[in-house]
């Protein structure tokens, strides 16, 4: 069951007008935690992330099915769409066995290194233009102030990261 303050702030999201995915991503951040705080573990950190998007869809955030998945993954997400509607308690002998498999596994999926690899193979797999057009869409919804600051602080890395090249260079 999700905490409540993440019910609250997909909520939040929604009234914001922001995403499916925007209001779903509070659920795999949850998830993520729950396993950095070892209240279970995870087998991959794409788990971690099914798991908080299956939680995220039982609370009723109306994410779509995907559309590359698997036959059994559609069919688990659809699954989960409808279980936000039906209000049936979840099986507490069935719940209890699957916290216990979790608890058996690793803390490790959830740490910043594998997130981080997870996160660069998942972009390596989408094609440039997409990329492209994920950070167009991106800047659009900024506003002035937001793309001013931005552009502000691009500016700052890449002087830093030009000083840091000049320097490392000088030293050899």
């Amino acid at each position: 069951m999700p905490e409540r303050k993440t019910i609250d702030r997909a909520k939040r999201d929604k009234r914001e007008g922001k995403s499916a995915s925007t209001q779903a991503g509070e659920f795999v951040r949850e998830e993520i935690d729950n396993v950095r705080e070892g209240k279970h573990g995870v087998r991959s950190s794409k788990q971690a992330i099914a798991i908080g998007l299956s939680k995220a869809r039982r609370a009723g955030v109306k994410l779509g099915t995907p559309k590359k998945a698997s036959a059994e993954t559609k069919r688990k997400a659809e699954q989960d769409t409808r279980a936000a509607h039906d209000g049936h308690a979840k099986s507490s002998t069935r719940s209890k066995a699957a916290t216990k498999a979790l608890k058996k596994e690793s803390t490790k999926p959830a740490s910043k290194s594998a997130l981080s690899r997870n996160a660069t193979k998942t972009a390596s797999k989408r094609t440039a233009a997409d990329r492209s057009a994920a950070a167009r869409k991106a800047a659009a919804t900024k506003g002035a102030a937001g793309r001013s600051a931005a552009a502000k602080k691009a500016a700052r890395t890449r002087a830093a990261n030009k000083q840091a090249a000049g320097g490392h260079h000088a030293a050899h």
